[in-house]
């Protein structure tokens, strides 16, 4: 006996995005009735291709012909355009619809219309490149957030010493015996305004290496 149809809701779920029962109530606000939800949690969308997670494999398993498929967003089927696009297009020749609870996209590989069918296609494309550029852009937010933080973090800090703990040791060794500064800079390799600095502030000099060193 062939088993009914079922519609699948797929829902990703990174640390900072929606919860699985978040997006589940969003589908059925949105009209559709689930028969069961097919979860991936803290995997990242940006890096990880639909058939590598988890979830993702469960998904391909148990799908069906005749069985339809919910997704929040198209960006929840892959992690760039070619792997959304292709995603989309594997589910259709497999038979499932693919729906989405954003703007109630329908993907459906049972169309024999050129027309319809070519609608579908560059739809699936233009859908699948704003998906991208969405998460491009959310990546070059974090890299500019950790660049930010960074800097703060280095400002906390001071200016990166330009010595080591070897070459500190040396100098405070060189200068208990008498040497001169000149002598110093040019044993160690160091300029001579940083020797002056680490003879007029030794704890000072041993406090920075110490901050850039945690």
């Amino acid at each position: 006996m062939t088993a009914a149809p079922q519609t699948i809701l797929y829902a990703r779920v990174s640390t900072t995005d929606q919860t699985a029962a978040h997006q589940e109530k969003q589908a059925a606000a949105a009209g559709f009735h689930i028969d069961a939800v097919v979860t991936d949690e803290g995997v990242s969308g940006v890096s990880t291709r639909l058939a590598e997670r988890l979830g993702g494999r469960r998904l391909f398993d148990k799908l069906r012909r005749g069985d339809t498929l919910v997704v929040r967003w198209v960006d929840r089927l892959g992690r760039d355009y070619a792997d959304v696009c292709e995603t989309i297009r594997e589910f259709m020749r497999r038979g499932v619809v693919v729906r989405t609870v954003i703007n109630g996209l329908t993907f459906d590989g049972a169309t024999k219309d050129p027309m319809q069918k070519a609608v579908r296609d560059a739809l699936i494309g233009f859908m699948a490149a704003t998906a991208q550029a969405q998460a491009e852009a959310t990546k070059e937010a974090q890299r500019a957030g950790i660049e930010h933080a960074k800097a703060r973090e280095d400002a906390y800090r001071g200016r990166k010493p330009s010595y080591t703990r070897d070459q500190l040791a040396i100098v405070r060794s060189m200068l208990g015996q008498g040497v001169g500064v000149s002598a110093i800079a040019k044993a160690t390799g160091l300029s001579r305004q940083t020797v002056y600095r680490i003879e007029a502030d030794p704890a000072e000099a041993e406090a920075i290496l110490a901050r850039w060193a945690a």
